[in-house]
């Protein structure tokens, strides 16, 4: 029962990360139906950007509390103006227009890499643990740390479905979602509600880096793992399905954690493909799409 426990706390754990990472994609689709490439480079942004300024702020004797809850301001802050930067000058030119916007969130995507590398260099960095301590959780074992992040993750993610299904804000989008003319008909503004549904999907990669920052080792190139890993939940759960993106992080973590348990990482990533190939055969848009 322990092992069994243990394996759920791990897939919670994981799951957590990709439900924000996943979210994030999905409400970029649903409002303005391009599929943005370039999505993991927000996400590392925040993270390099911590990987800067924590020690730089621990060296000059602030506490590490304190100086992790300022990087994560700036590494927020610096990646949501790096979002509307793109939408203004990039991708508002291809709302709606799959292809276009496939070359230049790519092009986006591959700029925005070697920019980091020149700015912040290729060394992998890993930050001090923020939280000591372990917690027994019904038999299972997680450090207070992750346990913590998790929560958070979870939390965030609650308030963001709470957010898209009940507030007026929230049902604008779905309403753009569904169908953007009728919606423009109604004195819906489309052009306000999609900046607003790109710079929220922004926050949620940032946020997310935040929160995996003491446990995370940055690099340049980390935010095309969480990418590829938040496409496959995405395709899996249904494209534009905030359930569905739920979902498919949520099946995604199992198996990674199953299978990084009873076989290896690789075989873990050979099951994600499997399942992505087996839900496309049987159901192309995938388990709650409509």
């Amino acid at each position: 029962m322990d092992i069994y426990m243990q394996l759920f706390v791990n897939s919670l754990q994981i799951a957590a990360a990709y439900i924000l990472f996943s979210l994030g994609l999905t409400l970029i689709f649903g409002v303005m139906k391009i599929v943005n490439f370039a999505h993991g480079e927000f996400f590392t942004l925040a993270l390099l950007v911590m990987g800067v300024t924590v020690p730089f702020l621990v060296g000059n004797q602030l506490s590490l509390e304190m100086s992790y809850a300022l990087s994560g301001v700036l590494a927020i802050s610096l990646t949501l103006l790096l979002g509307a930067f793109i939408y203004k000058f990039a991708l508002k030119r291809f709302q709606r227009d799959m292809t276009g916007s496939f070359v230049v969130s790519v092009g986006l995507s591959l700029l925005l890499q070697g920019i980091f590398l020149e700015v912040f260099g290729g060394v992998p960095n890993k930050l001090p643990t923020l939280i000591e301590g372990n917690i027994n959780f019904l038999g299972a074992f997680i450090t207070t740390q992750r346990f913590i992040i998790t929560v958070c993750a979870l939390l965030v993610s609650a308030i963001m479905c709470w957010f898209i299904a009940s507030s007026r804000m929230g049902k604008a989008l779905r309403a753009v979602s569904e169908d953007h003319e009728a919606a423009m008909l109604q004195g819906i503004p489309y052009r306000r509600i999609a900046l607003t549904g790109f710079i929220i999907a922004t926050f949620l990669a940032a946020i997310a880096a935040v929160f995996l920052s003491p446990v995370t080792v940055s690099s340049t190139i980390i935010g095309s793992d969480y990418l590829i890993k938040g496409f496959i939940a995405i395709v899996i759960g249904g494209l534009g399905s905030i359930p569905g993106a739920i979902l498919g992080s949520v099946l995604l973590a199992v198996l990674e954690s199953l299978g990084g348990y009873y076989f290896d990482p690789t075989w873990a990533t050979i099951s994600m493909f499997v399942l992505t190939m087996f839900v496309l055969l049987i159901r192309p848009k995938g388990i709650l799409g409509k």
